[in-house]
């Protein structure tokens, strides 16, 4: 459609909330309704609406909405006039909809109106060769974003986040390449700016052993990490993070320069 695309994340939004989020509703409609609100349904008329987490939508709310798929039509909360609508309607899950709805945690009418056409996607960790596109796709999102002049992944930082699970999916390798770009001082996302995670994950699985003592750091590599660590620790809380390490300010400001952790 080529009207608006309006997106929702139904597990993201209190479950007293989340039908006000969707219909709208009147001035006066509960307590705090000061004014009337229009919600995604009608923002969206004539174009998309993405319901992200379907399956985490209350049960209460999916009958609601399962009228709302058969008849394209509703009435915001506390209204009483019936407003139509044109839309298309798109949803995501990370559940299984069939086990959930054999469980009578999610509608099996619903369910079915809504499987009229699926995609299914496969976690990360099932499709490895996605994420050196996925990665360099974020590293350009995010260097731009913070403008920094990180233009490429090495090839020791992509060898480490091919070999993770990614447990979180897309999701944790966006926050991964997010946070390296911030760290990273040069102009290639290098293995030390990856979360920590990561690369004791890879530097166990590669010494078969957590306590292993034969990869020997360079010292100003010890030392970047460190204060790379305390700010993560202290919120970037300068005076606590020199503290911590046991210097001084003027000290800890030096070597955020030498570093180039300075932002």
């Amino acid at each position: 459609k080529a009207g608006p695309f309006v997106a929702i994340n139904c597990a993201a939004m209190p479950t007293e909330l989340i039908e006000s989020e969707l219909f709208g509703h009147e001035r006066g409609a509960f307590t705090g309704a000061t004014k009337r609100r229009i919600g995604k349904f009608e923002q969206a008329n004539t174009g998309t609406l993405f319901l992200d987490e379907i399956g985490d939508m209350p049960p209460a709310l999916q009958a609601k909405l399962l009228r709302v798929l058969e008849e394209p039509e509703f009435q915001r909360i506390g209204g009483a006039k019936t407003i139509a609508i044109d839309i298309r309607v798109l949803t995501a899950t990370h559940r299984n909809l069939t086990d959930t709805a054999k469980k009578s945690d999610f509608r099996f009418d619903l369910y079915h109106r809504l499987a009229a056409f699926q995609i299914m996607v496969p976690p990360l960790r099932e499709r490895h060769e996605d994420i050196p596109i996925l990665a360099h796709y974020f590293l350009k999102r995010y260097a731009a974003a913070a403008k920094k002049p990180v233009r490429a992944i090495s090839t020791d930082a992509l060898q480490m986040l091919m070999q993770h699970d990614f447990p979180g999916n897309v999701r944790e390798l966006k926050n991964a390449i997010e946070s390296a770009v911030l760290f990273e001082t040069t102009d290639q996302l290098q293995p030390q700016s990856l979360p920590l995670h990561l690369t004791q994950k890879d530097s166990q699985t590669a010494t078969g052993s957590p306590t292993d003592t034969t990869v020997i750091l360079p010292l100003d590599e010890v030392e970047r990490r460190a204060i790379i660590h305390a700010l993560k620790v202290t919120d970037n809380n300068i005076s606590a993070a020199a503290q911590a390490l046991g210097i001084g300010r003027n000290t800890f400001y030096r070597k955020l320069d030498k570093y180039n952790l300075l932002r």
